[in-house]
């Protein structure tokens, strides 16, 4: 592996993709996205003192969302999108190896991404002086954003290697990230709905005037609203119920990059253990989709006895987490399709794709 012909591969990738005006536009389009979603985003969280989280956490996640959405373009036709114009095969006859090809390829990828985090810095940097983010959360987010867009461009490059069509490589590179972004919500839901189990509830409810609706009191008084102990109760029913499980399909969102981001960047609290950012809240939804729901419940309004809730950071200290496992999912995919698109893309070539040039 030659870093000067890794880069040459890479950076000649580059300059094709950055001469065009539409990529400035694009690029354009995306900072106004950023400049109305900041000012929202400090209006939205103008009740909190220290506003800096949530506007610093919406910021980092609509960037991984339009490099989510964008990278699958960029990608996925750079190895046959060459084929079909010709300029694969003059590469490859070249000293550049197979696997510097496809490594450049996946760099260029990798960099064209990362021009959303770059444009998103100034905006990032506006919601930190809002007050309240720490370095930590700073440091993990941007990590695993960058992490993430590498994901989606390797996913792009090895499917651009495998498949001829350049059109459809792209609509699969898609298909796969919507997989990670919404099939993983989506199996969620469904999977949690159809797993099921039944509850049993049971209560006792007191006995009331029919002429005054107080409550009858077991001494005959005429008032013991405020003494539940005293009120007369009837007999105690049951019922039962089916309630979803989630708490066995959780580990399906473990893979989806936006649980990723979440699950991985430190959480901030306030006084009363609720997260002050984004990344907090989608935390602790999925870690509160851990806990298997109560399969007995009893209420007693003659003996009412209220539980506290748990508040989310007591949930996610006593649950565990599922970023790096997801993110190995993700890598390994990503892995794999690369290796494909290797296979595919070396030479001399057994079987070559339907309709390839060759030199």
């Amino acid at each position: 592996m030659n870093p000067d012909r890794l880069w040459t591969i890479a950076r000649l990738e580059l300059t094709q993709r950055v001469r065009t005006v539409s990529w400035y536009v694009l690029l354009g389009v995306f900072a106004l996205l950023l400049i109305v979603v900041t000012v929202l985003a400090f209006l939205s969280f103008g009740y909190i003192d220290d506003r800096g989280p949530g506007v610093y956490s919406t910021v980092v996640y609509l960037t991984l969302l339009l490099a989510v959405l964008v990278s699958p373009t960029l990608s996925g036709n750079s190895i046959n999108g060459d084929r079909d114009a010709a300029t694969l095969a003059p590469v490859q006859v070249t000293l550049a190896t197979t696997g510097e090809i496809l490594l450049g390829k996946l760099l260029a990828a990798w960099i064209t991404g990362l021009a959303f985090v770059v444009v998103a810095v100034p905006f990032l940097l506006v919601a930190m002086l809002g007050g309240g983010v720490q370095v930590g959360t700073v440091l993990v987010s941007i990590v695993v954003l960058v992490v993430e867009i590498g994901v989606v461009a390797g996913i792009g490059v090895g499917l651009s290697g495998i498949l001829a069509r350049p059109l459809f490589s792209v609509a699969t590179t898609y298909l796969v990230v919507a997989a990670f972004v919404v099939g993983t919500v989506i199996a969620f839901g469904l999977g949690g709905a159809s797993a099921t189990s039944e509850v049993v509830a049971k209560n006792r409810m007191a006995e009331y005037d029919p002429d005054t609706g107080a409550p009858l009191c077991r001494d005959g008084s005429a008032d013991c609203w405020d003494e539940p102990q005293l009120m007369l109760c009837g007999q105690w029913e049951t019922s039962t119920y089916r309630v979803p499980r989630f708490d066995r399909v959780w580990w399906m969102l473990a893979a989806n990059p936006f649980v990723i981001l979440a699950d991985a960047t430190p959480t901030q609290y306030d006084e009363h253990g609720n997260p002050i950012d984004l990344f907090g809240q989608l935390k602790a939804g999925v870690r509160y989709a851990q806990l298997p729901p109560p399969l007995e419940t009893a209420w007693d309004e003659c003996d009412p006895v209220s539980e506290e809730p748990r508040t989310p950071a007591e949930v996610v200290a006593e649950t565990v987490p599922s970023w790096f496992v997801g993110l190995g999912i993700q890598v390994v995919v990503a892995a794999g399709l690369l290796w494909g698109g290797w296979a595919r893309t070396r030479t001399p070539a057994r079987t070559p794709p339907p309709g390839t040039r060759i030199a």
